[in-house]
């Protein structure tokens, strides 16, 4: 870090600090949110997600700080207007690249800038950053405060309860006083500990135990701070439990596996009055899918964000087969999706 970027840093630091934990945040906090996802919430993901929710806010796959400030920014960072409101989470633990990557965000024209502290893979560990930087709150505060000097949308964390056996309300006090102190405009808790060493990211999200308790204390310790529950949420009455205990929760594989349920969500909080359906939602989703072929997109690279389409309903087999044998192919076009739908009507297999 250089020394102007440090200085504004501790000087930001210091002045959030002066005005107390009591200064409510900027954040417009999502009652519903969906969870980034490696490899799974690219721009294409993210658009047939947002014809099942308008108002969820969407977020990035994380995208790696020194790879914005290095790389192909087009091709990393761009997104459809559609998609708005769009959170971009970066991955990184040094806080003048945070926060010029941010800025870079900020001028693609991002709702939020989100920084991932949960991760537990072994690629996001070896970069020293992800769930280990839970470890390092002072150095997490002072990105905070680097990157709230940087831009002006709001800049959030996403972390966990806790990493390997440092876990609960102790813990996660340490980690979010210093945030705090810094402005932070929220976070995004997911109620689980990483566990760094032993278990694969795809364990890390089965193995340690829920604790969502930890999550509803640490927002009656900071009751002015947003705070939004990832973890576990499947159904409208999970979301519906956690009502009054946190601001906002956030939603990942059960929404990309059974996108429905953003609309039944949105449903029953009031925020749509008809549900769309399956077949309204692929109606709306083909124009988008011939300008990306147009593009030179392959079909394969879309689709198989939509293999959920008819979740829980009848045809979804037939749904699914039908686009899984056919969309890798050259010459597959926006004519597979509708034959999969008929194929949905014309054999209701579950």
């Amino acid at each position: 870090m250089d020394a102007h970027t440090a200085n504004t840093a501790q000087e930001a630091t210091a002045k959030n600090a002066r005005a107390g934990v009591e200064v409510r945040s900027a954040w417009s906090v999502p009652a519903l949110a969906v969870a980034p996802m490696m490899e799974w919430t690219d721009r294409h993901c993210r658009y047939y997600l947002r014809l099942w929710s308008p108002t969820a806010l969407l977020y990035t796959e994380m995208v790696v700080a020194d790879a914005i400030l290095h790389g192909d920014r087009d091709r990393l960072l761009g997104f459809h207007a559609a998609e708005q409101p769009l959170a971009l989470q970066l991955g990184g633990s040094e806080p003048a690249a945070l926060a010029a990557a941010a800025r870079i965000g900020a001028e693609f024209g991002y709702s939020e800038i989100n920084l991932n502290c949960g991760c537990p893979s072994d690629r996001v560990q070896r970069g020293t950053f992800g769930a280990c930087l839970m470890r390092e709150p002072a150095r997490v505060a002072e990105a905070v405060a680097a990157m709230k000097a940087a831009v002006r949308v709001p800049v959030t964390v996403k972390c966990r309860i806790g990493v390997d056996d440092e876990v609960g309300d102790a813990f996660t006090g340490r980690f979010v006083a210093p945030l705090v102190a810094a402005g932070v405009d929220g976070l995004v808790v997911h109620a689980r500990a990483a566990i760094l060493k032993g278990l694969s990211p795809r364990e890390n999200r089965e193995v340690p135990p829920l604790d969502y308790g930890v999550v509803y204390r640490l927002k009656a310790a900071y009751p002015a701070l947003p705070i939004v529950l990832n973890g576990g949420l499947k159904t409208v009455a999970d979301v519906a439990a956690t009502a009054g205990r946190v601001d906002g929760v956030m939603l990942g594989r059960e929404a990309y596996h059974r996108p429905q349920v953003l609309a039944e969500i949105d449903l029953a909080q009031g925020r749509t009055i008809v549900a769309p359906t399956p077949e309204a939602v692929l109606a709306a989703f083909l124009p988008y899918v011939e300008s990306e072929l147009a593009r030179g997109t392959r079909l394969h690279s879309i689709t198989r964000h939509v293999l959920g389409h008819y979740a829980g309903r009848p045809g979804a087999r037939a749904f699914r087969r039908t686009l899984s044998l056919a969309s890798t192919r050259p010459e597959a076009g926006t004519g597979l999706l509708l034959a999969a739908e008929r194929a949905a009507r014309e054999r209701p297999a579950a």
